[in-house]
């Protein structure tokens, strides 16, 4: 029981990034039905998708979830993780973006731009180094052969020569 509240209490970070804080921003939510509405709506789609996916394999396969007080207990490099180091935040990020097309918001798309900058800076500070600490070479050898945003072409796959 202990396990499913922890793995629901996960998603209130990409709730409060991807919900709460756009409804907090922006007082205009008029659609229009528009190519940008359309290309926004199936960014929102995308990015859910991968967090959905990401989420997934941090309960599957890292035995954690994405919250700093639940953390992984194994290094996740399968999945979209094979492809990027943070498919979640890639993920939160294309809703995010999703979102500013359909409303047409230059507030959203600040705040999406403001949480790139900020996860950024959270990544090469606190957690690439947590995680170098906790997963020791297994996590230096996928940092070195996985980009932090920019996905690789072909998968990973561990023991990959350089």
């Amino acid at each position: 029981m202990i396990t499913v509240i922890k793995n629901i209490m996960s998603f209130i970070l990409p709730i409060t990034v991807t919900v709460i804080v756009p409804l907090w921003i922006e007082n205009n939510w008029t659609i229009h039905l528009s190519a940008p509405f359309v290309c926004g709506l199936l960014l929102i789609v995308l990015g859910l998708i991968v967090m959905v996916l990401t989420i997934s394999s941090f309960i599957r396969i890292g035995k954690g979830t994405l919250a700093p007080w639940s953390p992984t207990k194994k290094l996740v490099v399968r999945g979209l993780y094979r492809y990027v180091r943070n498919p979640m935040i890639s993920g939160v990020l294309t809703v995010l973006l999703g979102e500013a097309l359909v409303v047409r918001s230059q507030n959203i798309l600040i705040w999406a731009g403001a949480f790139f900058v900020i996860n950024t800076i959270y990544f090469i500070i606190y957690e690439e180094p947590n995680l170098e600490h906790r997963f020791g070479n297994e996590y230096r050898e996928y940092k070195k052969h996985v980009s932090r945003w920019l996905p690789r072409l072909t998968a990973y796959h561990q023991n990959e020569e350089a």
